[in-house]
């Protein structure tokens, strides 16, 4: 398969929820109505700095089968139209390295992961707008070719808390949203209407929008031309929300971006504005069939970073425990 985007198959017109563009002065405006800048002294954790130990708490309360659905999708070794970067695997121990007995076999990992066929979590050190990366810090000074200084991986730690699944095809009667849909703050409060869920201080929230069964039944394209995700003006009812986690099957950006001159504004307002980390990539349809199984869309999220010095996110494998 070839892994130049042009050799991809087309993607359909953008769906219903593509609009008008947005402005960059408008674009600028909600910027500052959702900026937490200067709230927290552990400024680079952001909002994981809502989540107390009773978040955990009430967290765990929310386990009862005992059911444990990991998100993380398979390292793709395979090039593709939306994976121009595969990440790489070999084995570096066949058992003839060491002593003979007993016999060793040991692999080699590697990946290239803020791209789309990688799930993983962007640290506040991913963006930066206008030079600025969260609370006002300048990029070029705390982010060089050693790492960041600044909003690393590492600063983040773990999280445990309570998870949403805001799943838009089962609210629709859809099997996905087409390449294109924006998702807005409507679909999010109908969302939770029709899933008799509330997304509340805390939560992680993730947007299920069948990008993964969208791709298995009709094949890979190329997400940076046109994929669902959020559209900016969900992100003002996120943000009062207080939400401390955002994640999606694609990479959270609507894409063609409804903003003039920006590639990736959901990114920048959640990330650099918000101090919001983001989960790109997941795989979200086996959780979307234990929800529906467990007729709830609340759970226990564990996302579990690797802890890498100046990292500015990590490949994850989180799990929702209902």
């Amino acid at each position: 398969m070839s892994s130049n985007p042009a050799d991809a198959p087309a993607p359909p017109p953008a769906g219903p929820g593509r609009e008008a563009s947005v402005s960059r002065e408008e674009f600028d405006a909600l910027f500052e109505a959702v900026r937490t800048w200067g709230r927290w002294a552990a400024a680079d954790r952001g909002a994981w700095n809502r989540v107390t130990a009773g978040h955990v708490q009430r967290a765990a309360a929310l386990v009862r089968s005992g059911t444990v659905v990991p998100m993380g999708r398979p390292w793709d070794t395979r090039p593709g139209p939306d994976n121009a970067k595969p990440a790489l695997h070999y084995m570096s121990d066949l058992g003839d390295v060491e002593a003979p007995e007993p016999s060793t076999y040991k692999d080699f990992l590697a990946v290239d992961y803020h791209g789309k066929g990688v799930s993983h979590l962007d640290a506040l050190s991913h963006i930066a707008y206008r030079g600025q990366l969260y609370d006002g810090r300048a990029a070029r000074e705390a982010v060089d070719a050693g790492g960041a200084r600044f909003g690393a991986v590492p600063a983040l730690g773990p999280l445990v808390t309570r998870g949403v699944l805001l799943d838009l095809p089962a609210v629709l009667g859809v099997d996905w949203l087409e390449p294109g849909r924006a998702v807005h703050a409507r679909d999010v409060v109908a969302a939770e209407k029709a899933l008799d869920v509330a997304v509340g201080d805390g939560d992680a929230v993730l947007l299920r929008s069948g990008h993964l069964r969208r791709r298995r039944e009709t094949g890979p394209w190329n997400p940076d031309a046109a994929s669902a995700g959020w559209h900016v003006d969900a992100m003002p009812l996120l943000a009062g929300r207080a939400v401390s986690l955002l994640g999606g099957d694609g990479d959270n950006d609507v894409r063609p971006s409804p903003v003039e001159g920006l590639h990736s504004p959901v990114h920048a307002l959640a990330i650099t504005a918000m101090g919001v980390p983001l989960l790109d990539n997941l795989d979200l349809e086996p959780l979307s069939a234990a929800c529906a199984e467990a007729g709830r869309y609340a759970f226990m999220l564990v996302v579990t970073p690797l802890n890498v010095p100046g990292g500015t996110g990590s490949p994850v494998n989180p799990v929702a425990v209902l």
